[in-house]
């Protein structure tokens, strides 16, 4: 019989509530109780950096529904300031047309355009993606040598993006666990590498706002 790991069970919850926060709004992460004490996920960014990712999603998702781009599906995922587009557009001059309108919205300094040309996802593949993220972040949640709160996963049509500042070894790594996870066609990674010595030397993580 596996021993009971409080932990897990916590982190298990923390991942749940935060899936949930992805259909119902954002919300600051605090688990208590199972874990002896609170649970606070953390971040690698700044508070003020979280901040900015936090308005960059929410202006750019404006923009794209008062464009004429609107009816379709696209996902605006912000880190570090340095945006994903994921989703899919009816046509190559839309998914050019989102690029050049996010681009603009203030403190955004790089776009990495994943959209997809062709009719929008089900609602069984995006179920799908749900869930092949909940496997994704538990398995790092597993692994012994990774910091699990320092990545984001976003999936798309079972293509996982992972994003994040990293050492060159937890991408190596984190690649590889998300690689192995049922469900997943292919890994794109999207990180910031930094150098053990700058980890060591940040402050400790602060609470995210998102």
């Amino acid at each position: 019989m596996t021993a009971f790991n409080p932990k897990r069970v916590a982190m298990t919850l923390a991942l749940a509530l935060g899936a949930a926060a992805s259909l119902s709004g954002c919300f600051p992460l605090v688990v208590g109780g199972a874990a002896g004490g609170a649970l606070v996920a953390t971040d690698r960014r700044t508070s003020g950096t979280q901040l900015d990712d936090q308005g960059i999603e929410m202006r750019a998702n404006k923009v794209l529904r008062n464009s004429p781009v609107e009816p379709a599906h696209i996902d605006v995922t912000s880190y570090n300031r340095r945006v994903l587009l994921t989703g899919e557009v009816p046509n190559e001059q839309d998914k050019q047309q989102a690029e050049r309108l996010v681009s603009r919205v203030e403190n955004v300094q790089s776009i990495v355009n994943e959209l997809q040309v062709g009719e929008n996802a089900s609602l069984t593949q995006r179920s799908s993606d749900t869930v092949i993220t909940g496997r994704v972040k538990a398995s790092f949640v597993d692994a012994k040598d990774l910091y699990a709160n320092a990545f984001k996963v976003i999936t798309e049509r079972g293509t996982v993006y992972l994003m994040g500042r990293v050492t060159q070894r937890e991408a190596e790594r984190a690649s590889d666990i998300a690689r192995s996870v049922s469900g997943v066609q292919r890994v794109v990674r999207i990180f910031e590498i930094v150098g053990e010595t700058d980890l060591l030397q940040q402050e400790v993580p602060q609470q995210p706002v998102k």
